[in-house]
């Protein structure tokens, strides 16, 4: 199972970008699901996750600003970002989980640039 990341870019302050995340299959069925991103220099952070039945946990920085999202059917996560600031650049990566023979095992996504500048 591979999980393919897009929709980053350059944007100016202020724009809006919406992130995609889709598993190669449709199973398994990913439990959590959720963004991460690494600025140059920094560790990677939680940015906001969620459950498969919906529950979501947004990090403060991405409270008001940030949505998060998912499709079951398609194994698939969103993260519309709106109000971007100069210090939301960074790669963003996704991240799920899936329970296989009672052992849990973890996918990334290959990270997608996101460039807030004017």
């Amino acid at each position: 199972v591979q999980l393919q990341a897009s929709g980053g870019g350059l944007v100016q302050p202020g724009g809006s970008l919406r992130l995609s995340c889709v598993a190669s299959t449709s199973s398994p069925t990913m439990n959590i699901m959720e963004w991460y991103r690494q600025a140059p220099g920094k560790q990677r952070d939680v940015v906001a996750t969620i459950t498969w039945g919906g529950s979501k946990y947004l990090s403060d920085f991405a409270k008001g600003r940030f949505t998060i999202s998912r499709d079951n059917a398609k194994n698939a996560v969103y993260l519309q970002m709106n109000s971007l600031k100069p210090e939301d650049t960074a790669v963003y990566y996704c991240h799920a989980n899936a329970e296989i023979a009672g052992a849990w095992k973890d996918y990334w996504g290959q990270g997608t640039q996101v460039t807030v500048s004017s």
